[in-house]
């Protein structure tokens, strides 16, 4: 067994994606998303028995459901190695027409879930010595997003910060903090965000003239994830199909 991965909105998506991704790399998978019902039939499909998937609720804006969510982990496996998040809400909306609330809510889910994620899940693994966190943010967050809203990019270029942060002061504690940033992935939440008459449009954008592969994504932090992945310690993955070279 590989260890015990915490995957925060694990249900649908590329969530999905990393929570197999990870169960076929030889991990326990915990689910966890505020939808328990999708996380609990995710579970069901690739685990009938329970022995190597657990779904889990957890509100990410919450750091008291990250601890309680934590806790149930460790109270069924014994421990926790990893912790993805990925956890995100995507608004589409002109920058002028976005509210405050609109704004704000976007940026408690997708910035702020990852800062509790991390913490919470930090103050552990420095405890035990070891730990492994992969941050999901994007390729918005790095050129300011074109289908996406400002808030979401801004979001995920917080996440970006943030991971620079923590995998600096979680280092000397045996903690590796490193992120992922994908362009856009062959995922419905993508498709939705792009009209039909205007996808392959979009696709002629991309340097290699297709979208990403969320399996690839999800194989990647499966990588980040490793117990030999200390020396990217801090790193951002761009995976954009060009579109975005550092």
């Amino acid at each position: 067994m590989a260890g015990t991965v915490l995957v925060t909105g694990g249900a649908q998506g590329l969530g999905e994606a990393l929570v197999r991704a990870f169960h076929g790399a030889g991990y326990r998978v915990a689910i966890s998303d505020i939808n328990l019902a999708g996380a609990v039939a995710l579970a069901d499909r690739l685990d009938p028995g329970g022995t190597t998937t657990f779904a889990v609720a957890l509100d990410v804006t919450s750091p008291d459901s990250f601890v309680a969510a934590r806790d149930a982990v460790v109270a069924r496996w014994g421990s926790v190695e990893v912790l993805v998040n990925n956890a995100v809400i995507t608004v589409v909306r002109p920058v002028l027409d976005i509210t405050p609330d609109e704004f704000a809510r976007v940026l408690e889910v997708n910035l702020h879930g990852t800062f509790f994620g991390c913490q919470v899940f930090g103050r552990y693994f420095k405890e035990r010595g070891f730990g492994r966190i992969v941050n999901i943010a994007s390729l918005a967050g790095q050129n300011g997003g074109t289908a996406t809203g400002a808030h979401y990019a801004a979001s995920k270029g917080g996440i970006i910060t943030l991971t620079k942060v923590f995998a600096r002061d979680l280092a000397p504690f045996g903690i590796s903090v490193a992120a992922i940033a994908p362009g856009p992935l062959d995922l419905p939440s993508v498709r939705a965000l792009v009209p039909a008459d205007k996808l392959a449009a979009t696709v002629e954008t991309i340097p290699v003239r297709q979208l990403g592969d969320p399996a690839f994504i999800a194989r990647t932090a499966v990588h980040l994830a490793g117990a030999d992945a200390a020396f990217a310690n801090g790193a951002v993955w761009d995976a954009n199909g060009g579109l975005f070279m550092r």
